[in-house]
């Protein structure tokens, strides 16, 4: 499959055409046949794990064939609307410690949160696993898990939660972990240096707070930033610059409105809260967040890329000297809702959709 429709997207966006020709790009199914696809991590050797929202983990050989039967081993996560299986992400040191990190909704309808657990990928077969964390406190519903990591350069990981949808003033509540992202230790230990460690009545797990459900994150080695993403209500979904200790203002600051036309809050911004570095109104609903480090696509190289469901894009985010400098809207020609983007170890882009018969994607050049 192979599509030219990038240069539709720049048109809207008023670009010349000179950059016109470098848009051009081929768009590949790598595999199909996934239950709701929502994440993947590149294994060393080629192959790629991809999680299943419905609870499955699944193997895709080097050669892009999915594996007929899932990994064993998983445990059983609940799953319902937003609930289930959400990443997988290999550890940092893989080739020395092959640790494989999962998040997964964990419990059932009236008392479940997000899972962070690990396990060692052995002859198709998780061993050796072992639950790192579990958000507390444990709430009635299936919305808002938030669920992605990223691993700093000191060997801790950041893990993305939500406030569980009707818990949206516990995002302001440091004693839990409704609405907030936490740093750990590899092993699940906290670190000493964490920003709320040793504050009475605080979650020591706590890195940053104040959010709704926050789907995206990434570091920029090169700049040493930390990226985040949130979804915002109706509207105000928010891109981020996390800071150790950071408030992000929900629900008090928001440029979004409930569901209903109600206003959360009247203020978009406010003293000591960190505002977003740019937010979508009305939403774009994003799912994921990739740093593009590759040389496939140079004039794509250090830009952030943003999936998005609602929207049915990726939504490029560009970044001069650390500045944004503007987006360009992508592959809305799929007409799907796509669920993650990755920076591939060979140079491409990858994409997940979002969907009952879900793809695995790959964008190289023309």
């Amino acid at each position: 499959m192979a599509f030219k429709n990038g240069v539709v997207a720049l048109l809207a966006m008023g670009l010349c055409a000179s950059a016109l020709a470098e848009a051009d790009y081929r768009i590949e199914t790598v595999t199909d046949g996934l239950a709701h696809p929502w994440s993947m991590a590149f294994l060393p050797d080629g192959r790629m794990l991809v999680t299943e929202r419905t609870g499955q983990l699944r193997l895709i050989d080097a050669q892009g064939k999915l594996q007929a039967e899932p990994i064993g081993g998983m445990p059983a996560p609940f799953v319902a609307t937003q609930a289930g299986l959400m990443e997988v992400a290999l550890d940092p040191h893989f080739a020395s410690d092959p640790w494989i990190y999962l998040s997964y909704a964990h419990g059932e309808a009236d008392a479940n949160n997000t899972r962070l657990a690990r396990a060692r990928l052995v002859d198709g077969e998780l061993r050796d696993f072992q639950v790192l964390f579990t958000a507390q406190p444990a709430k009635a519903g299936a919305s808002h898990y938030g669920g992605r990591i990223a691993f700093l350069p000191d060997d801790t990981l950041v893990l993305t939660l939500g406030d569980g949808f009707d818990w949206r003033e516990q995002a302001q509540n440091p004693a839990n972990h409704l609405g907030k992202t936490v740093r750990l230790n590899r092993d699940g230990s906290i670190p000493q240096d964490n920003p709320l460690r040793g504050q009475p009545g605080a979650a020591e797990e706590i890195y940053s707070l104040g959010h709704r459900n926050v789907q995206g994150i990434v570091y920029d080695r090169q700049r040493k930033r930390l990226y985040s993403h949130e979804h915002g209500p109706k509207g105000g979904d928010e891109l981020n610059l996390l800071q150790p200790g950071g408030n992000y203002g929900w629900p008090l600051a928001s440029f979004g409105v409930d569901y209903t036309g109600a206003l959360v809050t009247p203020f978009t911004e406010l003293p000591d809260y960190l505002s977003p570095e740019l937010h979508w109104t009305p939403s774009v609903a994003p799912s994921g967040l990739a740093l593009y480090t590759g040389d496939r696509f140079p004039h794509w190289k250090g830009d952030l890329f943003v999936s998005t469901l609602k929207e049915k894009s990726v939504r490029r985010v560009r970044l001069e000297k650390g500045r944004l400098a503007g987006e360009d809207i992508l592959f809305q020609e799929l007409e799907e809702r796509i669920r993650g983007v990755y920076d591939g170890p060979d140079g491409a882009l990858y994409l997940l959709t979002d969907s009952e018969d879900g793809r695995l994607l790959r964008v190289v050049p023309l």
